[in-house]
């Protein structure tokens, strides 16, 4: 098999499950016994008939150098389903199961169909013929958005100025209610991203000791946000942007395309209320930098956009704009991914903390930034871990979310107490353990 179609590892395949329920599923239809035609060709495409309890099988089939992405004929409105996930397993740990072959039928219909879209859209990104967008009528829409927000955004400072008047004992007293009301007036406001924020601080009440000091922050950085709005046009444009991306405006990726070998870092998916969001990390081999693709499901599906951790794509993204935003689009994806072996270069835990230093100076609501750590040996600390340089000059404490986390003890346990490299996310909070790589393993070990 060519370098384009590699086959993966089992860890990787897993990776990309929506869910424990699925990986389960998946691992039982991972041997021979109920599939039937299955193949696989040099270009990354997977496929194989799945016996299930109808009398006709499941069509399975996987475009790995495109996402990658899915098809199958079963019922299931999980991405990639469990006869998806079975396949990959196969075809990663069987060579003899799934054979280079030619795609029948239905998959190569299927395939085509899919390369035909993509050049429809090349074609189109290129100068095509769609109807142009009325500039006077979206600035129009704009115009009055910007209006809502504005309103919302002075009715919220009135409502921090009452909290504060009164004390913020009030706050236990009035419980969520009171947030819930004001987060729903930021929703009709077209302010999300205040609305999110106003919903955090009527969780902050019930959230143990200690909770008025996190409330006033909490309220200082609202504060903040809330008069950079209401000052924008003051503003220099790269923190303009990251204003109007906080209060949930969203922008068009319009920064400089990057095309380069991307590691794949990390993939785990967050739910936040009825929105599945996952987050992928990559790192760029040759510009070294780190780079964020977002990806949401709604009303109980998975999202769409999946990629195997460890692996390197070669793809172009397009970042979306604003002062320190690591986000990006995924604009263009060559070939599947392959593995090409080691890690991303890390750093001392010092260099961590000024990274997140310079991050937050760019964006003052930032909860935290990506950085690698090098040499650094998970240990325990008087109020839980921390990541301590292989020196012991310095270290990081472990973040309190990542404490309770499956990953930490698996951390320790690739570490045994020794160096490690370890990506993750740096805040004020602490430091979240994402992936690790060890002297002992070539590949990358998701921590989430």
């Amino acid at each position: 098999m060519n370098q384009q179609g590699v086959r993966w590892t089992s860890e990787q395949v897993l990776a990309l499950a929506p869910d424990d329920a699925s990986r389960r599923a998946g691992n039982r239809l991972s041997v021979p016994g109920p599939w039937s035609d299955a193949g696989c060709s040099g270009s990354g495409a997977v496929w194989g008939l799945c016996k299930g309890s109808g009398s006709r099988p499941y069509q399975t089939v996987v475009d790995t150098a495109g996402g990658p992405s899915y098809k199958c004929s079963c019922p299931s409105r999980k991405f990639p389903c469990k006869h998806a996930l079975g396949l990959l397993l196969l075809w990663a740990s069987d060579d003899t199961a799934v054979r280079d072959s030619t795609a029948p039928e239905w998959a190569e219909q299927w395939l085509e169909g899919r390369r035909q879209r993509a050049a429809d859209r090349d074609g189109k990104s290129g100068g095509g013929g769609g109807k142009p967008a009325d500039p006077e009528a979206s600035r129009r829409r704009a115009e009055r958005r910007a209006e809502r927000i504005t309103a919302g955004a002075g009715e919220l400072e009135q409502r921090l100025a009452d909290l504060l008047r009164s004390g913020l004992a009030t706050a236990e007293q009035s419980g969520y209610g009171l947030w819930e009301e004001t987060a729903a007036r930021m929703v009709d406001a077209q302010a999300p991203g205040l609305a999110a924020r106003v919903r955090e601080l009527g969780a902050i009440p019930g959230s143990g000791a200690g909770w008025p000091v996190r409330l006033l922050e909490e309220c200082a950085l609202l504060h903040l946000l809330n008069t950079a709005w209401l000052g924008l046009d003051r503003l220099p444009e790269p923190l303009a942007a990251v204003v109007r991306s906080r209060v949930g405006l969203s922008t068009p990726a319009v920064g400089e395309p990057v095309r380069d070998r991307w590691l794949i870092l990390a993939q785990y998916d967050s739910a936040e209320g009825r929105i599945t969001t996952r987050r992928i990390w990559l790192h760029g081999r040759e510009s070294g930098r780190t780079a964020l693709l977002l990806s949401f499901g709604a009303a109980g599906r998975a999202p769409q956009l999946a990629l195997p951790v460890g692996l390197t794509v070669q793809a172009v993204l397009t970042p979306y704009g604003g002062a320190g935003q690591l986000r990006a689009e995924l604009t263009e994806l060559a070939g599947a991914p392959v593995q090409d072996g080691g890690r991303p270069p890390g750093a001392p835990v010092a260099a961590a903390v000024e990274a997140y230093g310079r991050a937050l100076r760019d964006d003052p609501w930032l909860e935290s930034w990506p950085v690698t750590l090098g040499d650094v040996i998970p240990a325990p600390a008087d109020e839980g871990w921390q990541l301590a340089d292989a020196d012991g000059a310095l270290a990081l404490p472990v973040a309190p979310d990542a404490l309770s986390r499956p990953g930490l003890l698996r951390l320790a346990a690739v570490s045994g107490g020794r160096p490690v490299t370890v990506f993750g996310e740096a805040g004020h909070r602490g430091f979240s353990p994402i992936a690790v790589w060890s002297e002992d393993t070539s590949g990358t070990i998701p921590l989430i």
